[in-house]
C-alpha cells in the first residue's frame, strides 16, 4: 500500500514524516485490501489539523481528522 504524506502551510520533519507512515500502515492492517491512505499536516490561523485518508479494495474512503495547537 502508498502511503503519501502531505505538509500544507507548514513544515514537517523526518521523523513525524516516518511516524505518521507506521501509523498509516497500522491503520490499513484492519481494512481489508486497503488500496492507498494520504495523510495531510496543515496549519491554519494558528491550529494545527491532520487528516488521514484511507481507501479500501471497494472503493470507500475512510476519513479521519484532528485539531491541536
Amino acid at each position: 500500500m502508498q502511503v503519501t504524506v502531505t505538509a500544507l502551510h507548514c513544515e514537517i520533519t523526518d521523523a513525524l514524516q516516518e511516524r505518521a507512515g507506521q501509523v498509516a500502515q497500522r491503520i490499513a492492517a484492519l481494512v481489508p485490501r486497503p488500496i492507498g491512505c494520504t495523510v495531510v499536516f496543515g496549519v491554519e490561523a494558528q491550529v494545527s489539523t491532520a487528516e488521514v485518508r484511507l481507501q479500501d479494495g471497494r472503493g470507500e474512503v475512510l476519513v479521519a481528522s484532528g485539531e491541536g495547537p
